[in-house]
C-alpha cells in the first residue's frame, strides 16, 4: 500500500505529507501516532512534537528553521510558524566513505561521442557564432538569419510562426473572432532533416548574445571571457566565429588568454572578427559568414566514435523545485551521480545559495583541507555580498517553492544537495573555472536556474540532468539538459517538456536507486545521439552569464 507520509532521516521532528492529508485523521510516525490538528497538503510537514518559539526544526537530519510561534504536535509547518535558519560551519574531520555503488552492469558499456584533441569527448558537436560585447549582438542575429534556414538548423522556428499563418488565411476569407477562438489548428514543419542537412555530421550552429563585454565592473568582463572560453574549448563544439566591436573592455587578447589557460594546445578553428578595425559593416558580416561557413566544412570532418562512460562530464540542476525534489528526483540523480563518479566520470553540483544547511556536511565531505576551506570561503564570501545588498541566501525560495513545501532555504537546500550523492568532494570551483578533476567538484554558482546551468556548461558538463517539481523549459544552447520530474501529475501535465518522471519514487512503483539507473540509461541514450533530450528538441537555447552578486 502507498505510504501517506514520510519521515526522512531519524533525527527529523517534522514529517512529509505523500499525498494531501485532512484535519483529525491519524497518523503513524514510528510508534507514535499523530493526530493531524490541520488539513496538510502533499509535500508540506507536520510537527511530530511540540514547539517552543526558538526551538529547532529538524529536516533531512539538518537544522532547516527555528520555530517562531508555538507549534503543536500534528501541526502543518508554514512560513508564519518557522523562519529560515541553518546549523553554522567550520573545517572538521575528513569524512569521505561513501555509499560505493556496485557498476558492474556499466563497467564495459560505452557511448557514441565527438573525440576532441584534449583528451575529451563531447556528445554532440557544434559551431558557435558569439558577440564578445552587447554592441555585437545584432549582427550575430543577421549572420542567424543567414544560415539557419538555408542549412537547416532554424531552431526559432516554432509551431506558433505557422498558427499566425493559417489565422491570417481565415481573417482573410471573412472568419470572425469566434470563428477562430474556435478553429483547431493544425501542426506542420519544414525544418530539415539530419540526412538533408548539408553538414549532416553538424549538429547546429548556435548564436549566443548576452548584455555584457562593456560598461560593467571589471570581474564581470573577466568572468564573461572566461565564460565564452569555457563554450569554445568545451567538449560538444568543434569551433567558433566571435565577433568583436574593438573599443570594449572584453577585448580578443583577454578571451585568447582565457582560451589557453583552458587548453593550452588549443587547435579548433577560431575566427575573431573586430568592426573597429574592419570598418564597413557590410564587409564585417561578409567575412564572418565566409569564415564561418569554411568552419563549418571543417565541423563536418568531426563523426560519433565509441568512449567509455568516465569520459562523461554532468552537470546536475533543480529549478521550480516542490516539497518532493529532495525525495524523489534529486536523491534519484545522486544515485546516477554516484555510479558515474565510481565509472571515473564527473558530476558537477553547482547553485552555492541553495546548499545552505549542509556546508558541514559537504566541507568534511572534501577530500582534503584546502580544497574544504577553499569552499567554505566561496560560500560565506557570496553570502555575504549578497547581504551587502540586501538579501541573503535565506531569500532563495521562490514563491512557487513556498507554495509547494520549501518554506525555507534549509529545507530547499538539504533536498537540493541530494543530487550530488554520496561520494567524496573532489574539487571545488569558483565560476567560471573549468573542471580539472574527475569525481564529484562543487561549482559556486547562482541558484538562478539559466545562469547556473550555463555556468555548469561553461565548466565543462557535456550534459545537463535536471530535476523540477513545478516544471521549466529551462535548455542550453550546447549541452543537452535532460528534464526529470519530481511527480508524476507533473510529468502528465507537462511531458512535451519533461523527459523522464522520477513521480515513481513517491508512489512507491521504483526505489531511488532503480529510478537513477533508469535516468542514467536515459544519459548514455541521450549522449550517443540515440535521442534528443525534449529542451534540444524544443529549441530551447537559454544562455545567461552570471553578474556577480546581484542572482541568487
Amino acid at each position: 500500500m502507498r505510504a501517506k507520509t514520510l519521515k526522512i532521516h531519524p533525527k527529523d521532528n517534522i514529517e512529509v505529507a505523500l499525498v494531501d492529508l485532512s484535519e483529525g485523521q491519524i497518523i503513524s510516525s514510528g510508534n507514535d501516532k499523530i493526530t493531524l490538528l490541520n488539513n496538510v497538503a502533499a509535500k508540506h510537514k507536520f510537527a511530530l512534537k511540540d514547539f517552543k518559539p526558538g526551538d529547532d526544526v529538524i529536516m533531512y537530519g539538518v537544522l532547516v528553521g527555528k520555530a517562531v510561534l508555538p507549534i503543536q504536535t500534528g501541526d502543518v509547518v508554514t512560513t508564519k510558524n518557522i523562519k529560515h535558519a541553518s546549523g553554522d560551519y567550520e573545517l572538521g574531520e575528513r569524512k569521505t566513505n561513501w555509499l560505493i555503488p556496485d557498476t558492474t552492469a556499466w563497467k564495459n558499456r560505452t557511448f557514441m561521442g565527438y573525440h576532441r584533441a584534449d583528451g575529451s569527448v563531447g556528445v554532440a558537436n557544434y559551431w558557435l557564432v558569439i558577440p564578445l560585447v552587447f554592441c555585437e549582438n545584432r549582427n550575430v542575429k543577421v549572420i542567424q538569419d543567414a544560415f539557419a534556414k538555408e542549412l537547416g538548423y532554424q531552431t526559432d522556428r516554432s509551431p506558433e510562426r505557422d498558427h499566425v499563418q493559417q489565422l491570417i488565411k481565415l481573417y482573410r476569407s471573412g472568419k470572425n473572432a469566434e470563428d477562430i477562438l474556435n478553429t483547431n489548428l493544425a501542426e506542420e514543419t519544414d525544418v530539415a532533416t539530419e540526412d538533408e542537412r548539408l553538414f549532416p555530421n553538424v549538429d547546429g550552429i548556435k548564436f549566443l548574445t548576452h548584455s555584457l563585454g562593456c560598461a560593467g565592473i571589471k570581474e564581470d568582463t573577466r568572468d564573461l571571457c572566461g565564460l565564452l572560453a569555457g563554450y569554445i574549448t568545451h567538449a560538444n563544439v568543434a569551433g567558433a566565429t566571435v565577433l568583436s566591436l574593438g573599443c570594449q573592455n572584453a577585448q580578443i587578447d583577454m578571451l585568447k588568454a582565457e582560451v589557453f589557460k583552458r587548453d593550452p594546445n588549443f587547435s579548433k578553428p577560431l575566427y575573431t572578427l573586430e568592426q573597429q578595425q574592419i570598418g564597413n559593416e557590410s564587409d564585417l558580416l561578409k567575412l564572418a559568414v565566409k569564415q564561418t561557413f569554411a568552419g563549418l566544412i571543417k565541423a563536418n570532418e568531426q563523426y560519433r566514435q565509441t568512449a567509455p562512460l568516465s569520459k562523461l562530464c554532468v552537470g546536475l540542476e533543480c529549478g521550480g523545485s516542490d516539497g518532493f525534489s529532495g525525495i524523489s528526483a534529486n536523491p534519484s540523480l545522486g544515485h546516477a551521480s554516484d555510479i558515474l563518479v565510481e565509472l571515473g566520470g564527473s558530476v558537477i553540483l553547482a547553485e552555492f545559495p541553495e546548499l545552505c544547511g549542509v556546508e558541514q556536511e559537504l566541507s568534511d565531505r572534501c577530500i582534503d583541507e584546502a580544497t574544504a576551506d577553499r569552499f567554505m570561503h566561496l560560500m560565506r564570501s557570496y553570502n555575504d555580498k549578497a547581504k551587502a545588498l540586501g538579501s541573503g541566501f535565506d531569500s532563495n525560495p521562490s514563491a512557487g517553492n513556498v507554495r509547494d513545501g520549501l518554506i525555507t532555504d534549509a529545507i530547499k537546500s538539504a533536498g537540493a544537495a541530494k543530487k550530488g550523492g554520496t561520494s567524496p568532494v573532489a574539487d571545488v570551483l569558483d565560476y567560471p573555472e573549468k573542471v580539472r578533476k574527475p569525481g564529484l567538484t562543487l561549482l559556486c554558482t547562482p541558484g538562478s536556474d539559466v545562469e547556473s546551468t550555463t555556468a555548469e556548461v561553461g565548466s565543462g558538463a557535456t550534459i545537463v540532468v535536471f530535476t523540477t517539481g513545478l516544471g521549466t523549459p529551462t535548455g542550453n544552447p550546447i549541452a543537452p539538459v535532460i528534464k526529470v520530474s519530481t511527480n508524476t501529475k507533473l510529468y502528465n501535465k507537462m511531458h512535451d517538456i519533461i523527459d523522464i518522471d522520477a513521480g515513481t519514487v513517491i508512489s512507491g512503483e521504483e526505489s531511488i536507486n532503480e529510478a537513477g539507473e533508469r535516468i542514467l540509461e536515459q544519459i548514455i541514450r541521450i549522449a550517443s545521439g540515440e535521442e534528443k533530450a525534449k529542451a534540444v528538441a524544443s529549441g530551447h537555447d537559454d544562455f545567461i552569464p552570471w553578474k556577480r552578486g546581484i542572482s541568487l
